[in-house]
């Protein structure tokens, strides 16, 4: 039984750490944002006052909240309402990790402090290179930057035309 729940169980693991990979690339941009543009310095400081092990908790808060998002997601796309299904796993992940990303940057000296949390995140950051270093990553990449290439070079294009055709009118 062990033999065939094996590889399933690593399929599982792999497809959700790809989802949280994909997901991370939106996220992390989204988080920057609402660093630079909300001043929240109360907030800050008080989280970067913090001792080691409350920072862990603060930082657990989100992912234990936010975390059961998945598989209410999986339960919505399986009762046949896909949509509700999809904009539920979005949201909540998106939600879960700019969380989790913010507070990870006001506490991740603190949080590195902690043996098992430094160990932890060493696995998840060898993890990460591994799949990062494979070839289905890197084509994964190409055809990502071919597609942002092309999207902007018809934005441009767009843009170009709406500019010609206003400047016609005037």
């Amino acid at each position: 039984m062990k033999r065939i729940l094996k590889p399933f169980t690593y399929v599982l693991a792999a497809i959700y750490f790809v989802v949280d990979a994909v997901f991370m690339a939106v996220a992390r941009p989204i988080a920057r944002w609402i660093g630079r543009h909300f001043e929240f310095r109360r907030l800050r400081v008080w989280i970067r006052g913090l001792p080691p092990y409350p920072s862990l908790a603060l930082f657990s808060v989100p992912v234990i909240i936010l975390e059961p998002v998945k598989p209410v997601a999986a339960y919505l796309a399986a009762t046949g309402q896909i949509v509700s299904g999809a904009v539920t796993l979005i949201a909540g992940e998106l939600l879960k990790l700019v969380l989790v990303e913010r507070l990870f940057h006001l506490t991740r000296d603190k949080l590195m402090r902690i043996p098992a949390f430094a160990w932890a995140y060493g696995k998840y950051a060898a993890a990460k290179a591994w799949l990062q270093a494979t070839e289905a990553w890197r084509a994964i990449r190409t055809l990502s930057g071919a597609a942002k290439d092309a999207v902007a070079r018809a934005r441009a294009k767009l843009v170009g035309s709406f500019s010609k055709l206003a400047t016609s009118r005037d």
